[in-house]
């Protein structure tokens, strides 16, 4: 029989901290498909799993391993690696426990009844309008389950009592929730945070983590349009960053942001605060912060695509077409990051193969996606000219009719699927997707790694490059002075679309600056602004 501790030492809540990790890497795929509300993101195990792994990276940099320097590494390292709207909640609750435990040498039940207390006030202080049924409901039972025993200086009995409650909540969160009910789940954070205490049960009482429950059964899409249709979270963006502001202009801050958003989260203190709204509005949502302080580490995440992100991953895993109905020529396309892999699905590509500048995915595994397929022929976007000659050697030995597109950049191959007749054949789609594919005029963006020269002048280590498929045709020391630049060269009256796909890099301002100047200097062109997550690219530009 395992001997309970009635404290605990620095290195039980290190360890408390990496069981929490493990339980959530665990359940992370249960957790997403339990996610409905309030918005329709399907990621709160990772984002939870995301938030508490920069924990335990913050605790491992820590050589002093006191109470009093973990409790400050548990803080910090939750404020600073809060994912999404689930890690930021989860954050406050873990510095509000941190908070209880950095004044003393060691955690006694007193410190847990304190600690669970803070941390459940603390999460719903900095929501700025707080829903029940959620994880904050989750969190204040978990805290009354503690003060039931507040008398007791049993530790495992506190914690006993406190997950008792927390269990009994968030079996309750359908009945607060008409969308959990519908989709026939349980509110996804509050099953996280219920991890927490079976992470401290683990630690002070020898209790086993539990294991993962099978994938919900609940008709999780059907909730989602519910929700829609009910008015709830149907804010495109989710906005995050860190804002370095001073604590008495947050309030004014929060008041601009409730004006253009919901689901904010507001966490922080001392100068540093973690921030997330959605909205469709990410322009003010940034420029709120500039009223305030400096913001940095902006993430701007489209919701609406994360969706079909998530349903497109879901069936292939299972085994089936994302598409529904057969079809007769599939595409697969060679690309990387995450909003250029939702567009190329949302064109109708059937399989995607990570990879591009710097990361050529070699003939076999574009072969693997080939076999994969589940149509009798293949047409293949390579989407970059290193990659071309090893989807051709793929096409040579596939099973299957295998044409090669080649296309160079991830807009041609944008552009080649606007021809793309699904029940055509391999041969009769390559012809006129390559044909397609030609009548865009594309350029990019990057930065140099070294100095050099070209026709466009000398270039220095860290200057931006506009490159057209010919040369560099620009060079600046700005991202959008170069990214204007090279669009006043590729974009002439004759063209009527531009779409600017934001990478790694990229920021809001600058994609505004550009916007802005296409409409003042390229009136007759219509502009769509996608993010698409490219690393190395800030900027990729279709015209046509």
């Amino acid at each position: 029989m395992t001997q309970t501790q009635e404290r605990l030492a620095a290195e039980d809540l290190v360890a408390i901290t990496v069981a929490f990790r493990d339980a959530l890497s665990a359940h992370k795929a249960y957790i997403n498909r339990l996610n409905v509300y309030p918005v329709p993101d399907g990621d709160t195990g990772t984002n939870m799993a995301l938030t508490v792994e920069s924990v335990v990276q913050e605790i491992e940099r820590q050589p002093d391993r006191t109470m009093a320097a973990v409790a400050q590494a548990i803080s910090y390292g939750s404020l600073m690696g809060a994912r999404g709207n689930s890690g930021v909640i989860l954050s406050q609750i873990m510095r509000g426990l941190a908070d209880s435990a950095k004044g003393s040498d060691s955690i006694v039940a007193a410190t847990v009844v304190n600690g669970l207390r803070r941390a459940a006030d603390g999460a719903y202080s900095a929501v700025q309008n707080p829903v029940e049924g959620t994880i904050l409901t989750v969190a204040r039972a978990a805290a009354e389950g503690a003060e039931s025993e507040r008398d007791s200086d049993s530790l495992t009995t506190v914690l006993e009592a406190a997950r008792a409650h927390a269990a009994d909540a968030l079996a309750r969160t359908p009945e607060m929730l008409p969308v959990l009910k519908a989709a026939g789940v349980v509110d996804s954070g509050g099953t996280g945070y219920l991890l927490l205490l079976d992470a401290f049960l683990h630690v002070a009482a020898g209790r086993p983590l539990p294991e993962a429950p099978a994938t919900p059964e609940g008709d999780q899409e059907a909730a989602i349009e519910e929700a829609h249709s009910a008015g709830v979270g149907d804010l495109r963006y989710e906005v995050m960053y860190l804002l370095e502001a001073e604590d008495d202009l947050i309030p004014a801050f929060r008041e601009v942001w409730a004006g253009i958003g919901d689901s904010i989260v507001v966490v922080g203190g001392d100068g540093l605060w973690n921030c997330h709204i959605h909205t469709d509005d990410i322009g003010p949502a940034i420029e709120a912060a500039l009223g305030a302080g400096r913001p940095r580490q902006i993430r701007v995440t489209d919701l609406f695509e994360q969706v079909e992100e998530e349903k497109w991953v879901r069936t292939a895993n299972q085994g089936e077409e994302p598409d529904e109905a057969p079809v007769h020529t599939s595409v697969v396309a060679v690309c990387t990051g995450d909003g250029i892999k939702r567009i190329f699905r949302s064109l109708g590509v059937h399989h995607v193969v990570s990879g591009g500048q710097s990361m050529n995915p070699s003939t076999a595994d574009i072969l693997a996606a080939i076999e994969a397929a589940h149509s009798h022929e293949v047409v293949i976007l390579p989407n970059n000219k290193n990659i071309i000659p090893v989807a051709q050697q793929a096409a040579l030995q596939a099973s299957k009719p295998t044409r090669v597109v080649p296309t160079k950049g991830i807009q041609e191959g944008f552009a080649a699927l606007l021809e793309y007749d699904p029940e055509g054949g391999a041969e009769e789609n390559a012809v006129r997707m390559e044909q397609s594919a030609a009548g865009v005029v594309a350029g990019e963006v990057t930065r140099a790694v070294r100095p050099s020269m070209c026709d466009a002048g000398p270039i220095e280590e860290g200057d931006f490059l506009g490159i057209s498929r010919d040369r560099i045709e620009v060079v600046h020391h700005e991202l959008a002075g170069a990214a204007i630049d090279l669009l006043q060269k590729l974009a002439t009256d004759d063209h009527e679309i531009i779409t600017v796909i934001a990478g790694e890099g990229s920021t809001a301002a600058d994609t505004r600056r550009i916007t802005e100047w296409l409409a003042e200097q390229r009136p007759q062109v219509s502009a769509e602004v996608h993010h698409g997550g490219q690393p190395l690219y800030p900027y990729l530009f279709s015209i046509e």
